[in-house]
């Protein structure tokens, strides 16, 4: 009894010997199976194909490309599909006919339809401040070309008893009545005031100062370099700056 059980011993060892032998090829056999099928995979890295169409069999394991793209495939994709913009224009065919009428008798009455249009849509909503009195004379003193800008620092503070509120001050606007650090001051004419604002209210100030500027200029012959075209736009830029300026962006030196 104990020699046979020690046979069956011994063939059962040799069983399982035999056994794990098999075991070790096969798991040989799908690894390189694995490496044949990653290696002619598309999405693996390209391999030069040999002479008679046979690819080259690499031992090891070889890395998916789709596995280290798919890491940082969210920034890539962002940079993909991002659109390419330009920034583009078209003339409005009516604004264009109504500046060559205007172009060929320049006049600066504001009830030509060119300059109407304008007074509508740009200069009135950019000069309507609150303090609605001083801001008319500040309009009519830009189209009387007699309104003059200064910083504050040339010369020295001026007090003015009987026009103190209505001047406004460093700190205070007077356009608008509102405490504001106030880097300017404009000059109405011959009038002695000077009317502290704050650089909102000079950006919207000056934007309509550099169109009626530009547009004197075209009227009294002054612009010879351009043709129609380049003052039409030029006149479209100007009108840009004001809308801005109305909206509430404006540019403050430093």
């Amino acid at each position: 009894m104990v020699r046979e059980a020690n046979i069956k011993q011994a063939t059962a060892e040799k069983q399982l010997k035999e056994a794990q032998g098999k075991i070790d090829v096969l798991q040989a056999e799908v690894a390189a199976l694995k490496t044949l099928v990653l290696s002619s995979s598309p999405t693996s890295p390209t391999q030069e194909p040999l002479p008679g169409g046979k690819t080259p069999f690499k031992k090891g394991h070889t890395r998916n490309k789709s596995t280290s793209s798919a890491m940082s495939g969210s920034h890539q994709d962002l940079s993909v599909i991002q659109p390419i913009v330009k920034d583009c224009k078209e003339a409005d065919l009516s604004l264009y006919n109504e500046f060559r009428l205007w172009k060929d008798e320049p006049t600066m009455d504001r009830t030509c339809p060119f300059l109407d249009k304008i007074y509508q849509e740009d200069i009135f909503p950019c000069l309507t401040f609150s303090k609605s009195e001083l801001a008319s004379a500040v309009l009519e003193a830009v189209e009387n070309n007699t309104l003059s800008i200064e910083p504050v620092g040339l010369q020295p503070i001026r007090f003015v008893k009987a026009s103190a509120v209505e001047c406004g001050g460093p700190k205070k606007c007077a356009l608008t009545g509102q405490s504001k650090s106030c880097k300017h001051r404009i000059k109405l004419g011959d009038s002695s005031n000077y009317y502290y604002i704050s650089p909102f209210c000079r950006y919207r100030i000056t934007s309509v100062c550099n169109f009626f500027t530009y547009i004197r200029y075209i009227q009294q012959g002054l612009v010879k370099q351009q043709d129609v075209d380049q003052m039409f736009w030029e006149v479209m830029q100007l009108r840009k700056e004001m809308s801005l300026a109305k909206l509430g962006y404006f540019k403050e030196e430093l």
